[in-house]
């Protein structure tokens, strides 16, 4: 279906084009081309041909489609979905799901029947993600451009992990909104918060309200955006690491982005890993997946947790 939809794109753009050319431009036969057409036709679009030096195909009367008229927000949900990948589609709530469901409905029925068939089947297998409200985003990202301080509420859990039914504590936050970032999934927002006189990472996703002030500010100069929230990310759990690996700098770094932890090179043919968890057993098995040799200096609970998977793997070749 997905090169189906290429030829129509190319007939779409180059009426006359013949089947030879189709190939070309897919990388397939001419009889895969022709067949691409004929799917096309199924569908009941109204894909003319014509022989002859100048012949080819064009589409038909029949496919114009009526104009679409989308709120700004659900224009926002599409920006947002093509950033960070698909997610809460098939909610017709949400923005993004009222956004795709106007172009389904304007479709040829059995292209759309396709469409809404398949995005019903990825949204079943799909991890749900926290998703930020597009006009909340928005104008978070224009403050940022145009240096303008906000005041926001912001939701934070009052305990636990903060899933879904998880008590919240509310605060307001006067913040100079440095820049939004995606990351792993999730929207970012780094700022420097006057309410506690900090730098901050803040979840979008949590930020209630937003309102900008007249007030402005500059940017550090030596910021960079991605590396602070990536810093940020790999610091403040609850279990210490440290570890040494027998290894140059340059192949333990492809393990370990920087939310995982910082590394300093020791020498030529040693590197060190510091960095903070809240699973250590998670990052022990991440540990033993590298496949280099390594160390484990700090803090207990991850050696406590390293020292327990040794066991468990000796106990299943070890004859009873």
């Amino acid at each position: 279906m997905s090169r189906a939809l290429l030829t129509l794109e190319l007939i779409q753009n180059e009426p006359g084009i013949g089947a030879d050319r189709i190939a070309e431009r897919l990388g397939v036969s001419d009889r895969a081309a022709r067949r691409y057409v004929a799917l096309l036709r199924e569908a009941e679009v109204p894909i003319e041909s014509s022989r002859g030096p100048y012949g080819g195909y064009r589409v038909g009367r029949g496919l114009r489609l009526p104009p679409l008229m989308f709120t700004a927000p659900e224009a926002l949900g599409l920006v947002m979905a093509l950033v960070e990948g698909p997610h809460a589609t098939t909610d017709t709530d949400t923005a993004i799901g009222s956004a795709l469901g106007k172009i389904i409905r304007v479709l040829p029925e059995r292209v759309g029947a396709a469409a809404d068939t398949v995005l019903r089947g990825s949204a079943r297998a799909r991890h749900r993600v926290a998703v930020p409200d597009p006009d909340t985003t928005a104008t978070l990202i224009r403050a940022a451009e145009q240096n303008q301080r906000v005041r926001i509420w912001y939701s934070r859990p009052a305990s636990g992990d903060g899933g879904a039914g998880s008590p919240t504590r509310d605060r307001e936050m006067e913040l100079d909104p440095w820049a939004v970032v995606v990351r792993h999934g999730l929207w970012y927002l780094l700022c420097w918060s006057h309410t506690v006189d900090a730098q901050r990472v803040l979840r979008v996703d949590r930020v209630r309200t937003v309102r900008v002030t007249s007030q402005t500010f500059d940017l550090p100069g030596d910021l960079d955006p991605l590396d602070a929230v990536e810093q940020h990310l790999s610091e403040g759990w609850k279990h210490a690491v440290d570890v040494t690996f027998d290894a140059p700098l340059v192949e333990v770094a492809p393990w370990f982005r920087r939310s995982r932890g910082e590394l300093t090179p020791l020498g030529d043919d040693r590197t060190r890993l510091t960095a903070t968890t809240g699973d250590p057993a998670w990052f022990a098995a991440m540990l033993a997946e590298t496949g280099l040799s390594f160390r484990l200096h700090g803090g207990p609970e991850l050696r406590a947790a390293a020292a327990e998977a040794g066991r468990r793997l000796l106990d299943a070749v070890e004859p009873a």
